[in-house]
C-alpha cells in the first residue's frame, strides 16, 4: 500500500478548509495547461492533503471553461491517491431538499464539450466507469458525516449537464422521469479524469435547488441559491476536513480497482504507443512503465 494523500476539489463556495496546518501554496503547470488555481497543501492531524479549487478563487472558470485534465494531472502530480469532489446541484427529489448532502455513486454525461481523456492517438485506454466512485473513501465521507452530526445521504445518480445555463423545463422533467437523483455541471469528465489517473474518487453532491421541476419552488438562479451555497460550503468544509483528520495513513485498496484501473486498460501495443504522449502522461502512466 502507498502513503495516503488526500485532494479536495472545491466547488462553488468551497474555496478553504478548516484546520489546516504547515500551509503552503504552490502555483503549478502541467503538460496539460495550467489547473483552476494554485494548489494548497496542507495537513489536518498526520493526514497530508492538496486543495484546489475548481473554478478558480472568486469563481472565475464557468464549467464549460475548467482545465479538467490539468487539474487532475497536477493532483495526480502531487501524490494524490484520494480524491473528494465537492459540487453543488440540483435535486430531482422531494426529499433531498436544498441544504442536504448527497454522496452520488453513479453518473451520466451530458456534456459534449469537453476534452474527457487523457489518452488518445498514439496511445488508447478504454477505463471501466461501471462503479466510479471508490465504495471505501465514500464510506469515509459517510463516517465523518455522522460523526459531525451532518446529513447525507448514500448512493444516487448524478446527471452531469453541460452548461453554463440552467436546465429547460422540459430538460429537468425528463431528467426526473428518468430516475435521475441531481443534476450538476462539473462532475464530468472530473470522474472519468481521476479514474484514468487511477485516484480513487468519491463526490458530495451539495443541494442548493430543485432545479426547475417543482411546482412549489421558484426557477433556479443565482440569486435564489447563494445564501444556500454559503451554507452548504461551510458545512462541506467542516465534513472534508473531518474526513482528512480521521482517514488512514496508507491509502486502502479500492474493491472497484479505481487505484489500478489501466492494469487492463491501454489497448495500444507499447510497440506501438506514441513516445511523446506517453512522455506528457507522466504520473498518469507511471505505475506501469515501472512494473513493465
Amino acid at each position: 500500500m502507498s502513503k495516503a494523500i488526500v485532494g479536495i476539489v472545491g466547488g462553488s463556495g468551497v474555496y478553504d478548509l478548516p484546520g489546516l496546518e504547515d500551509l503552503r501554496e504552490e502555483r503549478v503547470t502541467t503538460p496539460w495547461g495550467d489547473p483552476s488555481d494554485s494548489l494548497r497543501f496542507g495537513r489536518i492531524g498526520s493526514t497530508e492533503a492538496v486543495f484546489l479549487p475548481r473554478h478558480g478563487r472568486g469563481h472565475v472558470y464557468s464549467p464549460s471553461d475548467i482545465n479538467y485534465r490539468a487539474n487532475i494531472y497536477a493532483l495526480k502530480a502531487a501524490g494524490v491517491t484520494d480524491m473528494i469532489s465537492v459540487s453543488a446541484c440540483g435535486s430531482f427529489r422531494e426529499d433531498l431538499a436544498p441544504g442536504h448532502f448527497v454522496l452520488a455513486d453513479q453518473f451520466v454525461d451530458r456534456t459534449f464539450g469537453r476534452a474527457s481523456s487523457f489518452f488518445g492517438k498514439g496511445c488508447v485506454a478504454h477505463v471501466s466507469m461501471a462503479h466510479p466512485v471508490s465504495p471505501v473513501l465514500s464510506q469515509s465521507i459517510a463516517d465523518a458525516a455522522a460523526a459531525e452530526a451532518i446529513p447525507i445521504s448514500r448512493g444516487g445518480t448524478y446527471v452531469c449537464m453541460e452548461g453554463p445555463q440552467f436546465s429547460s423545463l422540459a430538460e429537468s422533467l425528463t431528467y426526473k422521469n428518468l430516475g435521475y437523483d441531481v443534476i450538476g455541471m462539473t462532475a464530468m469528465p472530473e470522474a472519468k479524469l481521476a479514474r484514468e489517473a487511477e485516484m480513487s474518487y468519491a463526490i458530495i453532491a451539495m443541494i442548493t435547488d430543485y432545479d426547475c421541476w417543482h411546482p412549489d419552488h421558484e426557477h433556479v438562479d443565482v440569486a435564489s441559491i447563494i445564501k444556500i451555497v454559503h451554507s452548504n460550503a461551510e458545512k462541506a468544509s467542516h465534513l472534508v476536513a473531518r474526513v482528512i483528520r480521521d482517514f488512514p495513513a496508507e491509502h486502502p485498496p479500492c474493491p472497484v480497482g479505481s487505484d489500478r484501473a489501466l492494469d487492463t486498460a491501454l489497448i495500444t501495443a507499447p510497440q506501438a504507443r506514441d513516445v511523446e504522449l506517453m512522455r506528457k502522461l507522466g504520473p498518469i502512466v507511471a505505475r506501469l512503465q515501472t512494473a513493465g
